[in-house]
């Protein structure tokens, strides 16, 4: 049956009709009673297990009580039960399915303003105790700056460059990276202002603190196989305006898990090394070469 012929169908057994915030209390009042008698039905069936013969009829029938109430606060808030449905299957497809779009995101752009498809980074600790510091090596040429927790308590922040390198190497993208490579895409004026400017750094580095305080109260995700909701929405949404918005809530929980995964090793192991692939999206740790600081 098509969802918007049921919803027309159960409106005209309303008893209580029409649109509006109060009419929505009575239909909200019996969505969570029927709800409650769902779980009381599953309760019989664990009590009673197969005895319980009659189960399938009886959750079918429940079922039903529940699926006319959502069509009842649709309708009062002025929603089609077909929106609705289509909404949420692109909603549960981005969070649980890779995106379909498999192309990099620079693909278009010059080779020397793309990012590198295959690179090394070498992660090198030097300093004493609370005063390490990293140093980051991609090819063997330095990137950026020394590094530090920029902490009264060393917490290993200086490690957060593993997230922008994921976010290249897993979504193609990390305006962070690019301008730390040289690889701005300058020939495109407003690709280079809007996608590789400083507001999308600004928006990278904000996620990358949100990120990481987020997993520093996770033990830095060890363990962890399922990233929260809000923390997944809140990184599409605040890209949202970028093009990394083609990449999928799902593709941002792998980027986000593959860095930590590193995070804990180079952590473990005072650096090491690196091997990313943007063509297959894979990343590849192996312990430093010198394991003593410097």
């Amino acid at each position: 049956m098509d969802l918007n012929d049921y919803q027309l169908r159960a409106g005209t057994t309303e008893q209580d009709p029409g649109p509006g915030p109060e009419k929505v209390t009575v239909a909200l009042l019996g969505l969570a009673g029927e709800t409650g008698s769902l779980l009381t039905l599953y309760k019989k069936w664990l009590r009673d297990g197969d005895a319980y013969q009659i189960i399938q009829q009886r959750i079918s029938e429940e079922l039903g009580d529940v699926l006319w109430y959502v069509a009842a606060i649709a309708r009062k808030a002025g929603l089609e039960l077909s929106q609705v449905a289509e909404q949420n299957l692109q909603k549960v497809s981005e969070r649980w399915l890779p995106s379909q779009d498999v192309g990099l995101l620079d693909d278009s752009a010059p080779l020397n303003e793309q990012l590198p498809r295959c690179f090394i980074a070498e992660f090198r600790a030097s300093g004493q105790s609370k005063n390490q510091r990293t140093e980051i090596f991609i090819d063997g040429a330095k990137c950026g700056s020394t590094l530090t927790d920029n902490s009264y308590e060393g917490d290993d922040y200086r490690y957060h460059d593993i997230l922008h390198l994921s976010f290249a190497a897993i979504l193609g993208w990390s305006p962070v990276f690019r301008a730390l490579l040289h690889r701005k895409r300058k020939s495109d004026p407003l690709t280079d202002e809007v996608e590789d400017g400083g507001r999308a750094v600004a928006i990278e580095e904000g996620l990358s603190a949100l990120i990481f305080n987020y997993a520093r109260h996770h033990s830095l995700l060890k363990g962890v196989s399922r990233l929260d909701w809000p923390l997944l929405r809140t990184c599409y949404e605040m890209s949202s305006h970028l093009e990394v918005s083609r990449r999928s809530l799902f593709d941002w929980e792998c980027a986000i898990l593959k860095a930590f995964e590193l995070w804990r090793q180079l952590q473990a192991n005072n650096g090491g090394i690196v091997e990313c692939n943007l063509l297959n999206r894979t990343m590849l740790y192996r312990a430093p070469e010198h394991t003593g600081l410097r």
